[in-house]
């Protein structure tokens, strides 16, 4: 698969939430799959423990019940008050940005059994065992997270889109049964995976660092 050639700040900074510019009908190899896993390894992780493994979902069957799973969470997530268009309501300025998050939101759930793949990573460990101290479960999502980041940024080089959702997590054990991943591991998202409709991707609209950075005291 050709790369794009993008500097490391092109990628940092339009690696993007892609949901409606996923292109359904052009596989994805499963060498492409493997370089960026390739690349994710390299990342960091707590002690050096590579505590980590990735579920690759291609069969259909699969894909389609865990679509299934994920569309009755994001039904439920619509209703809430975690769902983008009451989020910012300080800011009205940012509320058309919201809507064409949340359209996009559920134009990827009404479609995730079409994604070409999908990728579950799963760290070792488990964040609901008694007596976690935050320490342990920093270092377990510390773990995981930036291999995941790492994978997508690499899927972004070579023309591939990705985006971080969670909402299957409301059904992970039902997931796990269906996928074999063994009591004991964490499953800590889906990412659809999909070659995109064109590659030129800009950087999103962000507030202004100063309204998020302190300096020696909050």
């Amino acid at each position: 698969m050709p790369q794009l050639n993008l500097s490391a700040d092109e990628v940092l900074t339009t690696t993007r939430a892609v949901r409606k510019r996923l292109d359904f009908d052009t596989p994805v190899a499963m060498s492409a799959l493997r370089a960026c896993l390739d690349i994710a390894l390299q990342a960091p992780s707590g002690s050096n423990s590579q505590g980590w493994h990735f579920v690759i979902v291609t069969d259909e069957a699969k894909k389609q019940a865990i679509a299934d799973f994920y569309l009755r969470a994001f039904n439920d997530y619509e209703k809430s008050p975690n769902q983008p268009t009451q989020q910012h309501l300080d800011d009205p300025s940012m509320a058309p940005t919201q809507e064409r998050v949340l359209s996009s939101a559920r134009y990827l759930a009404d479609n995730m059994a079409r994604v070409p793949a999908m990728l579950i990573p799963c760290c070792a460990g488990r964040p609901d065992a008694p007596g976690l101290t935050q320490g342990v479960l920093a270092s377990i999502y510390g773990s995981i997270l930036p291999a995941v980041w790492s994978f997508m940024l690499a899927a972004r080089e070579r023309g591939l889109g990705t985006c971080w959702t969670t909402l299957h997590l409301t059904y992970e054990r039902e997931v796990g049964a269906l996928l074999g991943i063994p009591e004991g591991y964490t499953q800590v998202a889906l990412i659809p995976i999909a070659h995109t409709h064109g590659t030129t991707f800009k950087a999103g609209p962000r507030k202004d660092l100063d309204a998020f950075l302190h300096t020696n005291t909050w």
